[in-house]
């Protein structure tokens, strides 16, 4: 018997791919632990300022909700949203250091 994917996971696909551009490349995967669950999120690169909003308000307010939704399932929901393959991550952490100008 296939296991069931939980409610709060097709929650979360729902609203993920309701706010972005490119629907067909959201992927959530889950990870059960010791901690509870882990809920891994890949997005395309345009859609992650969409994903986490002005100073992280969306991304927080997703993660409340989804946290709301794994509490009707007695269980301890979290978030993660990976930084896509050629995001801001190492090279604009470069340039800012490059700016500095010693």
């Amino acid at each position: 018997m296939a296991e069931e994917k939980p409610t709060y996971q097709d929650f979360l696909e729902y609203v993920i791919k309701s706010l972005v551009d490119h629907p067909d490349v959201v992927e959530v995967s889950r990870k059960v632990d010791e901690m509870g669950v882990l809920l891994t999120l890949k997005v395309h690169p345009d859609d992650m300022g969409q994903l986490i909003g002005r100073q992280g308000s969306t991304a927080r307010a997703i993660r409340t909700l989804v946290r709301i939704a794994g509490m009707k399932s007695q269980a301890r929901v979290n978030m993660k949203i990976e930084e896509p393959e050629g995001g801001r991550g190492e090279s604009h952490r470069k340039e800012s250091f490059d700016s500095l100008n010693f």
